[in-house]
């Protein structure tokens, strides 16, 4: 008897600091079981932190380019795509274009958290609280999302130096800790792994965004694709060759 076919995940960062690959990594292997691949990759341009709307939206079409390159074939096609960014840029395209379905660290994240009730964010970047807030909007989360807090450090630089990361975001989760708050989502792929290491200082639960963008998506309770198979809707100009090999699925 063969074997069953392995499941393959990939998870895309989309900013180009391969350091915020490495953290991701770390952390989300020891969670993948056997039989499971977890192919990671870094974008290929962009910014090397994403804290603002431009690099953002930047950070959307890396992902789709990231994508097109490592989706695989219908032979060894993915059963899911993992955004690693607290902000999930290109999220609602990758989506519509893929086969297999596909989530973010805070889509994830605000899953995770809605479960439990009311909740708050901490982040790095001062620019994240109104990109966040469309977003948990967007996603049908807003109305239990109570308090941002931002950090000024960015998410990069608080991953570069962890002992000003640990008092920062300790502080910040005290504060995040509002009356009828029930967990606290530490966001950001650069903070990924801190939850477990600032739990003993908070009575709230802490949510790790890289680790619930991983159970998430593994355990079935990302919305689903909206098709069974990958494809793009329009023809492209001045795009890699990539994008134009990925079939077309056609209008209607």
């Amino acid at each position: 008897m063969d074997a069953s076919p392995q499941r393959r995940y990939l998870l895309i960062n989309p900013n180009t600091n391969p350091l915020t690959t490495q953290r991701l990594q770390a952390v989300l292997q020891p969670l993948v079981p056997a039989g499971v691949q977890l192919r990671v990759q870094t974008a290929r341009f962009g910014a090397p932190y994403i804290a603002c709307e431009a690099s953002h939206a930047v950070a959307a079409h890396a992902c789709l380019d990231v994508w097109t390159t490592h989706r695989g074939t219908p032979q060894q096609a993915l059963d899911g795509v993992l955004i690693g960014c607290f902000g999930d840029p290109g999220l609602f395209a990758l989506r519509e274009v893929s086969g297999c379905p596909v989530t973010g660290l805070a889509e994830a994240s605000f899953i995770r958290a809605a479960a439990l009730g009311p909740f708050a964010i901490v982040t790095g970047g001062e620019r994240w609280k109104p990109m966040l807030e469309r977003l948990a909007n967007g996603l049908g989360h807003g109305a239990r999302l109570r308090h941002i807090e931002t950090v000024a450090p960015t998410g990069a630089q608080l991953q570069a130096d962890p002992e000003m990361a640990l008092q920062c975001l300790s502080q910040a989760c005290q504060k995040a800790a509002l009356p009828g708050v029930r967990s606290i989502i530490l966001g950001g792929a650069g903070l990924a792994g801190y939850a477990r290491r600032l739990q003993s200082h908070c009575d709230l639960p802490l949510i790790d965004s890289a680790e619930a963008g991983w159970e998430v998506l593994t355990q079935h309770q990302a919305p689903p694709a909206p098709s069974a198979r990958d494809g793009f809707y329009a023809p492209w100009v001045g795009l890699p060759q990539a994008f134009s090999e990925v079939p077309d699925k056609g209008q209607g």
